[in-house]
């Protein structure tokens, strides 16, 4: 869990740094990736993140198609500034890994106790969604979702935009 939020974090960093529209689609892919197995590990239900992460792929791959057919031809460079930091995060998580090797015998104990009261707080996980107050956000979502969908259809038209046929 502490390797996935520092990955996370320096993830949001890489971001900042980056100038290129294809690296920051892959930086943006990989912390969708993270902030999904975050999601999984603290919420104990892989469906919510599983559909964030299509739905962040899907809009990763309309972004790459109107990328592509918009923006010119650039060149990847890397910057100093993105190797240093990406060093910084390569030794974080060599140390990370070495200190975490030392807890390792502790958190084993405590694993088998963990895997079993897994399957309770997984249904009180599913119902924490559609209970009173979260019930509001749900269906305000769903409809928000609806209207939007409905709007992009209405407004897009296949013979305008860069995705048009070439005659």
């Amino acid at each position: 869990m502490k390797f996935l939020i520092l990955t996370s974090i320096f993830l949001g960093l890489f971001l900042t740094l980056l100038q290129h529209p294809m690296s920051l689609g892959f930086i943006l892919l990989l912390q969708t990736f993270t902030t999904a197995l975050i999601i999984n590990f603290l919420n104990f239900n892989f469906w919510f993140s599983y559909i964030l992460f299509l739905i962040m792929v899907g809009g990763m791959l309309i972004l790459f198609i109107y990328m592509t057919s918009i923006a010119s031809n650039e060149k990847f460079l890397f910057s100093n500034k993105l190797m240093l930091l990406f060093m910084m995060w390569l030794l974080s998580m060599i140390l990370l890994l070495i200190i975490d090797s030392y807890f390792n015998y502790y958190m084993s104990n405590n694993f088998e106790t963990f895997i079993l009261n897994k399957p309770l707080s997984f249904n009180n996980s599913i119902n924490k969604f559609f209970n009173y107050p979260n019930y509001l956000i749900f269906y305000t979502a769903i409809i928000y979702l609806l209207i939007t969908l409905i709007a992009v259809v209405k407004i897009s038209n296949i013979n305008f935009g860069p995705l048009r046929p070439k005659n």
